[in-house]
């Protein structure tokens, strides 16, 4: 399993956080999302044999969200 943290614009509440857990936990290899939207991140832990960084920032993108780097 690895860990990346990412940097999320457009996160106000929890329900904005909820959106992008969701979103997340559906991508296959992804075990678990934990999203602060008072600090704008996301903690992604993931099989990297699975899922691509790149897929995690589609997944987050595909919400309407912008991820930073």
């Amino acid at each position: 399993m690895k860990t990346i943290t990412m940097k999320i614009g457009g996160l106000h509440c929890g329900s904005c956080e909820a959106v992008v857990r969701e979103a997340l936990e559906e991508v296959g290899g992804v075990e678990k999302a934990e999203v602060s939207h008072s600090a704008g991140t996301v903690l992604v832990i993931y099989d990297e044999s699975r899922v691509s960084p790149a897929a995690l920032k589609t997944a987050i993108e595909n919400e309407g969200y912008s991820v930073a780097g």
